[in-house]
C-alpha cells in the first residue's frame, strides 16, 4: 500500500521547494543592477532576501537539522543550474538565431561571481540557522520577531560582505558603497518579512496542529 505524505511533510517539502526555487531564480536574475531610493543592488536582492524568511520559518517549526538539509539541497541545485546554463551558452546556436551575444551577456556570469555567490550563500545561511536557534534558546522560544530579525540582520551582513569582497575586490570597484547599499535594502526587507514569518508559522500550526520537535530548545 502506498504511504501518503502527512500534511506536515507536504508543507515542509513545499517550503523547501519554494526556497530552492527562489535561490535559483535569484542566481539567474542577479545580473541586472537596480536602484531603489538611491541605493544600488542586484535585481535578485528581494528574491534572495526572502529565502531567509523561509529558513527562519522552517527552523522555528522543524529545527536546525532539517533546515540545514534544505540549504544543502539548495547549494546542490544551484550548482546543477549553473552548469546547465553554462552548457546552454556554449552549445552551437541555430543559424537563424541571432541573440547569442545578448544571451551570453545576461546569463554568462563569470566563475568568480558564481563562486563568490555560492560561498556567501553557504556561510550566511548556516549562520542564520545557528543564530536563529541561539536566540530561540536565549528567549526560551518567545519573541519570534526578535530572533527572526537578529539572525537575519547579521546573516545578511555576512552574505553581503563576503559576496561583494570575493566577487569584486581588486577590480577598482568601490566596495563599501555597494556593500552599504545592498545591506540597507536587505535589512529593510528583513524587517518587512517579519509578518510573513509570523503568518507562515501560525498558519502551519493551525493547519497541522503542529508541535515543536523535542530538543528544539536547549537550556543555555
Amino acid at each position: 500500500m502506498e504511504n501518503k505524505l502527512s500534511r506536515e511533510d507536504s508543507i515542509y517539502i513545499l517550503l523547501g521547494c519554494t526556497f530552492v526555487g527562489l535561490l535559483v531564480v535569484s542566481n539567474i536574475i542577479a545580473s541586472k543592477i537596480i536602484m531603489v531610493a538611491g541605493l544600488v543592488g542586484p535585481a535578485a536582492v528581494i528574491c534572495y532576501s526572502l529565502t531567509f524568511a523561509l529558513t527562519d520559518t522552517i527552523t522555528e517549526l522543524w529545527g536546525k537539522e532539517r533546515t540545514k538539509l534544505i540549504v544543502k539541497y539548495g547549494f546542490i541545485v544551484s550548482i546543477i543550474s549553473a552548469l546547465f546554463i553554462r552548457l546552454a551558452i556554449i552549445m552551437p546556436a541555430a543559424p537563424f538565431w541571432t541573440d547569442q551575444d545578448a544571451y551570453r551577456l545576461i546569463l554568462g556570469s563569470n566563475l568568480r561571481i558564481v563562486a563568490a555567490s555560492l560561498i556567501a550563500y553557504l556561510i550566511s545561511q548556516y549562520h542564520d540557522i545557528w543564530a536563529f536557534v541561539f536566540w530561540k534558546n536565549i528567549t526560551k522560544g518567545k519573541h519570534l520577531w526578535l530572533r527572526n530579525n537578529l539572525s537575519t540582520g547579521a546573516s545578511q551582513l555576512i552574505d553581503t560582505v563576503i559576496f561583494i569582497t570575493l566577487a569584486f575586490a581588486g577590480m577598482g570597484i568601490p566596495l563599501l558603497p555597494i556593500i552599504f547599499g545592498q545591506y540597507i535594502i536587505k535589512i529593510v526587507i528583513a524587517l518587512l518579512d517579519t509578518p510573513i514569518v509570523y503568518f507562515l508559522v501560525n498558519l502551519i500550526k493551525k493547519k497541522t496542529n503542529f508541535q515543536s520537535k523535542p530538543g528544539d530548545i536547549k537550556a543555555g
